[in-house]
């Protein structure tokens, strides 16, 4: 199981917003996936974490990709 910021539409972020604002509160919409790790030779590693290095961010291989709604 693998979990990412949500893809929301402008009215589910509206809602979203709307919470925040009674709450006093900042809030993260996650969706989960699930997904097999895929297998990286220590060329396509390094290669993966040199990007990972340029862009700040963290990167995951896998084989197949699914969303739940």
């Amino acid at each position: 199981m693998l979990s990412s910021l949500s893809k929301l539409t402008p009215d589910q972020v509206e809602e979203i917003r709307s919470l925040e604002q009674k709450l006093g509160k900042t809030l993260l919409s996650f969706s989960g996936y699930d997904v097999a790790p895929d297998d990286l030779s220590p060329e396509e590693l390094a290669m993966l974490k040199a990007l990972e290095e340029k862009l700040g961010t963290m990167l995951v291989a896998v084989r197949g990709i699914s969303g739940k709604p």
